[in-house]
């Protein structure tokens, strides 16, 4: 009996796709993050979160503490983005856990904190004229969507679905027994 290669590793498209976006948001928004926890309004004003910073300090007109406040906001979202998607990559280690895809929830969350931050920071961009860092929110943003849509689309059939729990061994029992 001859399996195709999904069926036999268990890795779905969906799965490929987020630990690519994993790769490049852990580093890429850890760093950024990261630079804000170091110097919060010069981490703020540097290219990944300028077009924030310029919004806020130029169209809403609050104070310094004000800023490192947003600041501080800004680099809990992304650090939270970030630990998504690292519980997801930790998550797919186990393969009961990628059969009976446990770990499509930490992906979703990261999916969708990261869409509304990037959304965010793009309005924020054409808000201010901001072109480099409109193209780089954008990208982020088409990234994280196109992802999310494979998600949607990249359904087992139920009767693999049924099939794949079963063979993950979860020692879940029946509510009813």
């Amino acid at each position: 009996m001859r399996t195709n290669w999904t069926q036999a590793t268990n890795w779905r498209l969906s799965t490929f796709s987020g630990l690519l976006l994993a790769g490049y948001f852990v580093p890429a928004w850890g760093w950024a993050a990261w630079r804000i926890v170091l110097s919060p309004i010069h981490g703020l004003f540097e290219r990944p979160n300028v077009a924030v910073a310029i919004f806020v300090s130029e169209h809403l007109q609050v104070p310094a503490l004000t800023m490192v406040r947003v600041a501080w906001l800004l680099a809990l979202g992304k650090l939270t983005v970030v630990a998504f998607f690292l519980l997801f990559a930790a998550l797919l280690l186990r393969r009961a856990v990628r059969l009976g895809r446990g770990g499509d929830e930490a992906l979703g969350i990261a999916l969708g904190l990261g869409c509304v931050i990037s959304f965010a920071a793009m309005m924020f961009a054409a808000q201010v004229h901001e072109a480099a860092a409109l193209r780089l929110h954008a990208t982020e943003l088409m990234l994280l969507l196109g992802t999310a849509v494979l998600m949607l689309v990249d359904q087992p059939p139920a009767a693999t679905a049924a099939a794949d729990a079963e063979a993950a061994n979860y020692g879940l029992s029946n509510p009813s027994s």
